[in-house]
C-alpha cells in the first residue's frame, strides 16, 4: 500500500472507484507522488482542460472535460519533474480506450460519434448483416487521448 493510500485509509477514505490517470509522461506513482507539489501548473497550462486537480490536489486526467493532444505543455511546466519526458519516442502512457456493452451501436441504434472523434482511426465500424455497424477498437492504434469519451451519449467508453 502506498503512503498516499495508507493516509487516505487512515482518514476513512476508501476508494470505491478506479483511480483517475495521471497526466501524460507521469513518473511511476510512488515517484510521482513524492515529487509532485500539487502546484496546479500542469492543469493551468493544459490547453484542452483535461488535466484537473484530483484527490489531495494531485493532478489527474478527466476525459469528460477534454482530450489529451500530447502537446507536452504540462511536462514543460512541471518544475519538480513529476512529469518527465525522457526522449521524443517515449510513450505518454499505457492508457487505451475500451467500449462497454452498453454501447448503443451494439444494441441496434445507429451511432458512430466515437469513431468520428478518433483522429487515429482506432475505432472503426464493421458492417453487420441485418443490423447497424458494430464498433471495434484497434488497441494498437489507440493513443488513449480520450477524444472518444465525452461525446459518447451513453458513457460506454472509458480510458484505462
Amino acid at each position: 500500500m502506498s503512503d498516499a493510500s495508507r493516509r487516505n485509509f487512515l482518514r476513512g477514505r476508501v476508494a470505491t472507484h478506479a483511480a483517475q490517470p495521471r497526466p501524460p509522461w507521469a513518473r511511476p506513482e510512488a515517484d510521482f507522488v513524492a515529487r509532485c507539489t500539487q502546484c496546479g501548473d500542469c492543469a493551468r497550462i493544459c490547453p484542452t482542460g483535461v488535466i484537473r486537480r484530483g484527490d489531495g490536489g494531485y493532478p489527474t486526467v478527466d476525459f469528460l472535460h477534454g482530450e489529451c493532444t500530447f502537446c507536452g505543455e504540462c511536462v514543460s511546466r512541471c518544475e519538480p519533474q513529476a512529469l518527465l519526458r525522457g526522449n521524443a519516442d517515449d510513450a505518454p502512457w499505457a492508457l487505451r480506450a475500451s467500449i462497454a456493452d452498453n454501447c448503443i451501436a451494439r444494441h441496434q441504434v445507429e451511432c458512430r460519434v466515437c469513431g468520428d472523434q478518433c483522429a487515429e482511426n482506432a475505432i472503426r465500424f464493421l458492417p453487420r448483416i441485418g443490423g447497424t455497424a458494430n464498433p471495434t477498437l484497434d488497441s494498437e492504434r489507440c493513443t488513449g487521448c480520450g477524444a472518444c469519451v465525452a461525446p459518447c451519449p451513453v458513457g460506454a467508453i472509458s480510458v484505462t
